[in-house]
């Protein structure tokens, strides 16, 4: 598969002049970022542009990233799965990522001879945080032959000990493929409603394997989802409530939630999906007002892509480690060299397989 940049963010060769930056973004951003601001981030923009062609750096940029960031310096803009399957084959010599720790370790998995750089050092993530590698061999332990999928969203010392990772976007891909290889067990961690939500899509039974009692709970069943307890400090925000709330204000709106959400919300909702789903479906859709439950920064971006649609403005959580990704922090970055992914050769090595296999799967 072959990637091209984006046509909506200039690079280098198409910045011309600073003031053509700031005039693209204006254009872009009206309404949505501050009129006062624009000219101070079209300044780091333009700065941060030229200073990606002449280090040879290509920035990679999540759905999460807050605008004035997302539509005006990276390359390549996505969900995790879209960038990592990016990262494995770029050209460039500097990967700047622009999105949480995990993301940027994925790339140094796939690209070890390649400098990674993070904008900060304080992105992290509580759903990479809510589970270690040990925990992933005890789980190993108490559910012997159950094969481990670790969400994308975990550090590379978890993915090492996994089978497969997979994403907000193919986790049922990936554990429909693992049922039709005969196992009728899958350790999937760690975050409990994902693992929840997609048990029930796939009407397979769900089994808390943090529990004591989990292992009976297994052995009394045909075939299980063994899942862990993490949640995303953003998602787990969202409630039942929230949803009827909007139902009730804008009963016309098309409601889309991320499948990180409590199940509770999932069912209520017209649509669940991973962020590239959600983008592509507003984009596709014929409807004119959208909600999203996830985080907000995302309707902002996916506001400033279609002027037609309007995203409702309820939402009010920002990922706080996503927020530390500033245009301020990718500039010195590039200018320092600052904040390089570092991974043993060991972890690369066996982080490899498992995300090797999420990428084969759609």
């Amino acid at each position: 598969m072959v990637f091209s940049r984006m046509t909506t963010v200039a690079t280098i060769q198409e910045a011309g002049t600073l003031q053509e930056t700031e005039d693209r973004m204006r254009a872009k951003l009206a309404g949505i970022v501050p009129e006062f601001e624009i000219g101070l981030k079209a300044e780091l923009a333009f700065e941060i542009n030229r200073l990606k062609h002449e280090r040879n750096a290509v920035i990679l940029g999540h759905n999460y990233m807050e605008p004035a960031l997302y539509h005006s310096v990276p390359d390549y803009v996505g969900d995790s799965l879209e960038l990592s399957r990016i990262s494995a084959q770029t050209e460039a010599d500097i990967i700047v990522f622009c999105g949480v720790l995990f993301m940027a370790e994925t790339a140094k998995v796939l690209n070890p001879d390649k400098t990674v750089l993070i904008p900060s050092d304080k992105a992290g993530c509580s759903l990479a945080e809510g589970i270690t590698a040990r925990d992933v061999g005890l789980l190993r332990e108490r559910f012997p032959g159950a094969p481990v999928v670790s969400y994308v969203n975990t550090y590379a010392d978890v993915k090492a000990e996994s089978d497969y990772c997979c994403t907000s976007g193919n986790g049922d891909a990936v554990i429909r493929h693992l049922l039709n290889e005969g196992h009728t067990k899958v350790i999937f961690v760690p975050d409990e409603f994902l693992a929840r939500n997609t048990a029930r899509e796939l009407a397979i039974p769900f089994v808390e394997g943090w529990k004591p009692d989990s292992v009976e709970d297994a052995a009394r069943l045909e075939c299980a989802i063994i899942g862990w307890g993490a949640r995303c400090v953003v998602h787990d925000l969202f409630t039942a409530d929230d949803v009827m709330a909007v139902r009730k204000q804008f009963p016309s709106a098309i409601l889309l939630a991320h499948p990180e959400c409590r199940p509770e919300v999932i069912e209520l909702v017209d649509l669940t999906g991973g962020t590239k789903k959600m983008v592509e479906f507003v984009r596709q859709s014929k409807a004119g007002q959208f909600m999203l439950f996830t985080e907000c920064s995302m309707a902002d971006n996916i506001a400033a892509e279609n002027p037609d649609k309007e995203m409702i403005r309820l939402c009010s959580h920002r990922c706080p480690y996503m927020a530390t990704i500033t245009l301020e922090d990718t500039l010195k970055a590039l200018q320092n060299i600052q904040y390089k992914v570092e991974l043993s050769p060991e972890i690369i090595s066996r982080a490899r397989l498992p995300l090797d296999r999420m990428l084969e799967i759609r």
